[in-house]
């Protein structure tokens, strides 16, 4: 008991500082991408041929949709004139799909407040989480933000077991056939008024999935949605900044 008291005086406060202080990422987190139109060279192509997803456009439309990237980075890395560059930026989340795109030379403008949802659920907020059909990334990601690291309840958000207890639903995955069903019956359980979010590129188009068979083209095309976090995974700093931005808790 006395060895666990002092290593843990020994660790000390461990628990982020933020939103009131910038966190610090590792060099190689691959954040929002930066696309220039001037270093593109005419004709290339070279970065939307190699995108295993088709996120990218080329020619006069240069722009990259973060809602379907997996951020593989193989596209800056393809890329000779450095036109493709992934910054440090964690800040990803959009209350449209449409925000998710980011188009060469332009500033992305993005505004997560939604003053309905901060006087309904600034105070406290519970989620229930829905993987459906994910591969357990996302669902990882999120699940930490439980910890003492980000410690998710001192904003007063906390995901709960039934979706009867929940203001909200959290959705990881592309939406599996076999998960279609479920998805709906939990939006129904949650009382109304509720918010959604797609966290993932598969949540949100059906990621590497996209086309298959089996699966949806995201939660969207199930259920409405409130909030879209890109990423594959998503950085659960990425997660926490979309969750307190859509409750005006920045």
């Amino acid at each position: 008991m006395l060895n666990a008291f002092l290593e843990r005086l020994k660790q000390g406060y461990r628990t982020i500082p933020f939103p009131s202080k910038e966190p610090s990422l590792p060099e190689r987190f691959l954040g929002a991408p930066k696309l220039s139109k001037s270093k593109c060279v005419k004709n290339c192509r070279l970065c939307s041929q190699i995108c295993p997803v088709g996120a990218i456009k080329t020619g006069d439309e240069f722009s990259l949709n973060m809602g379907k990237c997996l951020f593989c980075g193989e596209c800056a890395a393809a890329c000779r004139n450095n036109a493709i560059v992934f910054t440090n930026e964690f800040r990803l989340a959009a209350r449209n799909r449409c925000d998710l795109i980011i188009q060469a030379e332009k500033e992305r403008l993005v505004s997560l407040l939604d003053e309905k949802v901060h006087s309904l659920f600034g105070r406290s907020l519970k989620l229930r989480q829905v993987s459906a059909g994910g591969c357990n990334a996302c669902e990882a990601d999120t699940n930490v933000l439980g910890t003492i690291v980000f410690d998710l309840g001192k904003f007063g958000i906390q995901f709960v077991a039934s979706p009867r207890h929940a203001d909200g639903l959290l959705i990881t995955g592309p939406v599996t056939k076999n998960m279609k069903l479920a998805l709906e019956k939990t939006y129904q359980a949650v009382p109304s008024p509720k918010i959604t979010m797609a966290v993932g590129a598969c949540a949100i188009s059906g990621g590497p999935y996209f086309d298959h068979q089996e699966v949806y083209h995201g939660a969207d095309s199930t259920i409405p949605i409130n909030l879209y976090i890109p990423g594959c995974p998503p950085h659960p700093l990425t997660i926490l900044h979309g969750l307190l931005g859509l409750l005006g808790k920045l």
